[in-house]
Parts: structure tokens; C-alpha cells; sequence
């Protein structure tokens, strides 16, 4: 598995490329808030993703105030009752490659291994995984969603621009995660909301400023060697 690059290393990189390599899933912030111009600017950036036709597909919505809390209290409600809906699109592949699911384990033992919490402990893994329907109290929640007529290539268009709206934030001092389980409840998102059946819930993020002290967020994922993923076809 590759490793993070050393500050060496990075300090002779473009900028860009600097993001790129610092950028990680943050699940601990600060209650610093985010200001609006600041927001808006990473959005606009992340829309300058490349995108086929120039379609620009998918909607990022800021869910705010009392609408976030009961947002978030539904959500964790259905989550702790066992509840499941019908998901809008399929994420994981079936069966899922045993190369893959070794990296789904890592992920995992390195998030709860931060935490402290053992492989047995059932209830503090339920815990930490209701985080995410909090957006892990991060300032600022987002709720992504693209209309549903879209096929694969939608999706790639908007997964480009989400990971634009990441690397905007990084540049700017600020920390996100996408949060992949909103995906698991999309009706109650919809209802609750009150956005189109037109529109397919893909995932959510949680954005604003790491809270450096927080365990969770010595959490480190590594990434493939590249000869598990380029080949060179002569």
C-alpha cells in the first residue's frame, strides 16, 4: 500500500496536488462555523469539474437549523430501530472481490482502532456509525443528489465535482467527509426535506474545521500501489 508522501515531498508540488495528497476523511470538528462566502466559494470551484456535454449534473443541499435537526433525529431513529429502505442506487459490487473487502476491513480497524473501540464492541461501533446521520456535527451538512434519469456517466460527472468541492475546502483550511450510509434512507431524506421523488439521494458530506485533538481523526487509510491499478498496454 502507498503511504501519505512526506512534508519533504510535498512542500515541491503544485498546490493543487498538495490538497490532493493532505486531503482525508474528517470525522471530528471544531464548532467553528463556516462562513457563507467561504462555502459558496468551494461550490463554485467544484463546479468547474469537467463534465460530458457540460451538463453539470447533481444539487448540493445545505440543511440548516431545524430542518437539520429533525433531519438527523429521523434518521438516527430509523438507523438505532433497525429500519431499512429500498436505497436508490447500488454502491458495492456483488459479491464484492475479496481484494476489496480486505480494504473495506482495513478502513474499518483503522477508524475504530483510533477510537479505541474493539472489534467485539457492537454497541460503540453502532455509536460511531449514527455519527454519520449527524454529519458528525460538522457546521456546515450537505445533502447530495442528482436527478434520477441520469445513468453511470451522471455519475461520474458528479463524482468529480464532489471531489472538487473536497480538494476546494482542503485548500482553504477546511476538512470534509462524504458520508455514503445517508444513501441508505432516501425516501426519509426526500419526505423530510421536501426535494422532488425526481431526485436520487447519492450521498451526503459533512464540511468545516478538523477539531485536530480528536482521536477519530487519527484515523489513516492507505491507497493500492499503482500496478493494481495502471497497466501499460503496448
Amino acid at each position: 500500500m502507498n503511504k501519505p508522501l512526506s512534508p519533504s515531498l510535498i512542500s515541491t508540488v503544485t498546490p493543487a496536488a498538495n490538497s490532493a495528497q493532505l486531503r482525508r476523511s474528517v470525522r471530528g470538528f471544531a464548532s467553528q462555523p463556516v462562513a457563507d462566502a467561504l462555502l459558496h466559494d468551494c461550490l463554485q470551484e467544484a463546479r468547474r469539474a469537467p463534465s460530458g456535454a457540460n451538463l453539470q449534473p447533481g444539487y448540493f443541499w445545505q440543511v440548516c437549523g431545524a430542518r437539520r435537526e429533525q433531519l438527523s433525529t429521523q434518521l438516527q431513529h430509523a438507523y438505532e430501530a433497525g429500519e431499512q429502505e429500498a436505497e436508490d442506487y447500488g454502491y458495492f459490487p456483488s459479491p464484492l472481490p475479496m481484494s476489496m473487502r480486505k480494504r473495506q476491513v482495513a478502513a474499518a480497524q483503522a477508524l475504530y482502532g483510533a477510537l479505541g473501540v474493539e472489534r467485539g464492541d457492537a454497541a460503540g461501533r453502532g455509536a460511531q456509525f449514527g455519527r454519520n446521520f449527524r454529519f458528525f456535527d460538522a457546521p456546515v451538512a450537505l445533502i447530495i443528489t442528482i436527478d434520477s434519469g441520469f445513468g453511470p456517466g451522471g455519475y461520474m460527472d458528479l463524482g468529480m465535482a464532489i471531489y472538487g468541492l473536497m480538494l476546494a475546502a482542503q485548500s482553504r483550511g477546511l476538512a470534509t467527509c462524504a458520508i455514503g450510509a445517508m444513501a441508505s434512507y432516501p425516501g426519509l431524506i426526500r419526505d423530510v426535506l421536501a426535494l422532488p421523488s425526481t431526485q436520487t439521494v447519492v450521498c451526503g458530506m459533512a464540511l468545516g474545521y478538523e477539531d485536530v485533538g480528536a482521536p477519530v481523526n487519527q484515523a489513516l487509510t492507505a491507497r493500492a500501489e499503482l500496478d493494481a491499478y495502471f497497466k501499460r498496454l503496448d
